[in-house]
């Protein structure tokens, strides 16, 4: 991790409408995340934490304040760039993995490679045995997800985030499917993955054991946050 921020947030604001009625799961937050760190955000029900992990991701916009990610300002891009730039810049992992039960894991993760359109088979080929094998599971990629435990199949939605090779990794919920075995498994991965590899990751979790593998902790209240600390997986 070093001092260099991949992520900053400045007075970030969602305003969400329901006729009349206005919700504000964050507003003004100010935040940044350098690169290589690995943070965990907790909070109540309704705190704004996935708000601000949609935010982060470019899933959604903000209403006001800006929001950069590396040198790309996303909080100023159109719903159409913003898909682009998740494409190559930003993977998202799941709690209930996502994964296309028909098809095997080398299929699954080739998934996102598929809208990068100048990419050869060859070069497809090439960045998802490297991904597989990145989690462990080069020897599982000719298996569909009803062939694999909860664990593996979480290690393929893990390797599918990573394998356009972005700069950041969001992560919801990551380990509430999974035992406890396998999810400590699975956070010793981003842990690498953060410490080794240098990506940075957001880490959305209900369960404090999870968050200490955070270098970092933030607790959200009504879309404020407040630091907590971090520490490391046994």
């Amino acid at each position: 991790m070093n001092d260099d921020p991949l992520i900053r947030c400045h007075d970030l604001t969602k305003v969400y409408r329901k006729g009349r009625i206005e919700v504000t799961p964050l507003a003004n937050l100010t935040l940044e995340v350098p690169r290589g760190e690995f943070l965990g955000l907790m909070g109540p029900s309704g705190s704004g934490k996935t708000t601000l992990l949609n935010l982060i991701s470019g899933i959604d916009r903000p209403t006001s304040g800006t929001l950069w990610v590396g040198d790309h300002e996303i909080s100023n891009m159109s719903r159409g760039q913003l898909t682009k730039w998740r494409s190559t810049e930003c993977g998202y992992i799941f709690q209930l993995y996502h994964l296309v039960p028909i098809l095997s894991a080398y299929e699954n993760v080739e998934l996102p490679l598929l809208l990068q359109k100048r990419l050869s088979r060859k070069a497809r080929r090439i960045k998802v045995e490297a991904a597989l094998e990145l989690v462990g599971l080069a020897d599982r990629s000719d298996h569909r997800p009803s062939e694999l435990s909860g664990g593996q199949e979480q290690r393929v939605a893990i390797a599918r985030a990573l394998v356009a090779d972005p700069a950041l990794l969001v992560a919801d919920e990551p380990t509430g499917d999974l035992d406890r075995e396998s999810a400590n498994q699975i956070l010793k991965l981003l842990s690498e993955l953060a410490g080794v590899h240098q990506k940075t990751i957001v880490m959305v979790t209900h369960d404090a054991r999870a968050a200490e593998a955070a270098d970092r902790t933030l607790h959200l209240e009504k879309g404020q946050l407040v630091e907590s600390g971090g520490g490391g997986v046994a």
